[in-house]
């Protein structure tokens, strides 16, 4: 019977030391660890017609993020006050827009500048 409860308790205690390891490496993911950083996902969509663009930018840092200025190439700006901190917006650059590149500057020595990326076509899906 002795055994038994060992063995239940080296099992508990295993158990448990795996929880507080996992559950620290997914704190990380969700607690942010930087006071000012930006997150930008710009992506460009190809259709057989036209061709869509969106730019997710996200306040990934801990502190609000002010004067967000954000170039979308061929001279076309726009200028965003301010980005609390795990708020996500989304924008579309103008229709006339080439979509090569997106460059986001904001203050506290933020800059970010990223390429478009296209997404995978889907067999059955619109425009593939």
């Amino acid at each position: 019977m002795k055994s038994y409860t060992i063995l239940i308790a080296i099992i508990g205690g295993s158990i448990g030391i795996m929880a507080i390891i996992f559950g620290l490496d997914i704190g990380k993911m969700s607690i942010s660890t930087q006071e000012y950083s930006l997150y930008v996902d710009p992506i460009i969509d190809k259709q057989s017609l036209f061709v869509t663009g969106r730019i997710t930018i996200q306040n990934t840092g801990s502190k609000l993020l002010t004067n967000l200025h954000v170039n979308f190439g061929d001279g076309d700006t726009l200028d965003i006050k301010s980005l609390k901190p795990g708020e996500k917006i989304i924008l579309s650059p103008p229709s006339d827009n080439s979509m090569q590149f997106v460059m986001i500057n904001a203050d506290n020595d933020i800059f970010v500048s990223k390429a478009y990326r296209e997404l995978p076509k889907m067999v059955g899906m619109m425009g593939s």
